[in-house]
């Protein structure tokens, strides 16, 4: 099976943002007659009863879905098997390195924020044992390059910073890097539409899915919604949510529609109409309405 998914993280209602992404996401995956799967990914950040409200927004909208809705919570023993993996081949290391550590370090020119250097890379047994004294480990991937380059299908060829970046935090959680991509191959997802902020990201993710013998999927990172001053598009800038515009009498799927040149009011009438290759490249500025 071949796929797109929508994949939320349950810490909130979704914005008018996320779903047009989502729309976005299932009319790429239907247009190339792809699967479409929703995937709930609640390894951290997680707020009761929002998972129930996404879906039932997601349906509102007639977004429908193939298969039963996974949740990364169940899918501890394939992170587990894929660190073990990657262990066995000598490609983990554990890191004892906060982020404020990793932040103030030195970095070289033109070198994004954050990247991490290599400190606890070739720690020594005495030294690793003293460190663990002090703080729990994190485990990092012992990365073979400094960067990789991806193809999307909107930006291009994206060559991206490649770190030792970590695969399982500090107090046991997986790193959404690793869980990603496991939870992309095991399920058949050959198309990752998402916002384009997340493009950054996409080279670490391809990288490892390389080292663990997948195929990378094809990238579409599609321009995200900002509010009035720029600013990627927050539940603070006032009603944007589903329940907050049906209060209002706005309907979120003609809004979504209009900022992407779509007339329909249907996901079917959006589907006939859609065409990838005219989907706006610039953010959608969304000016919430008011009562």
């Amino acid at each position: 099976m071949t796929a797109g998914r929508f994949a939320p993280s349950p810490s909130g209602d979704l914005h008018v943002g996320n779903l047009r992404t989502a729309v976005l996401a299932w009319l790429h995956a239907r247009r190339t007659d792809r699967a479409f799967l929703v995937r709930i990914e609640d390894l951290d950040r997680v707020k009761p009863g929002a998972e129930q409200r996404q879906l039932a927004d997601l349906a509102a909208l007639g977004l429908d879905w193939d298969g039963p809705v996974v949740r990364q919570s169940e899918r501890a023993r394939l992170y587990d098997a894929a660190l073990a993996s990657l262990a066995g081949r000598d490609l983990v290391y554990e890191c004892f390195c906060t982020r404020r550590e990793i932040l103030d370090a030195p970095s070289a020119p033109h070198e994004p924020p954050g990247i991490y250097r290599g400190t606890c890379r070739n720690l020594s047994d005495s030294e690793r044992s003293a460190q663990a004294a002090v703080r729990p480990a994190a485990l990092r991937l012992r990365s073979g390059i400094s960067d990789f380059t991806v193809q999307d299908e909107l930006h291009g060829q994206y060559e991206g910073v490649v770190d030792d970046f970590v695969l399982r935090r500090g107090d046991g959680v997986v790193a959404y890097n690793l869980a990603v991509v496991i939870d992309d191959s095991h399920q058949g997802v050959d198309q990752v539409v998402r916002g384009e902020d997340l493009l950054p990201s996409a080279p670490r993710q391809a990288y490892l899915a390389t080292l663990l013998g997948a195929e990378p999927p094809t990238y579409v990172h599609v321009p995200v919604a900002v509010n009035a001053d720029g600013q990627r598009l927050a539940k603070r800038d006032g009603a944007v949510t589903y329940e907050q515009l049906q209060e209002l009498g706005v309907d979120a799927m003609a809004l979504i529609a209009e900022s992407l040149g779509l007339a329909g009011s249907t996901m079917a009438e959006l589907l006939d109409e859609y065409d990838p290759a005219s989907l706006p490249r610039d953010p959608w500025v969304f000016v919430p309405p008011t009562g």
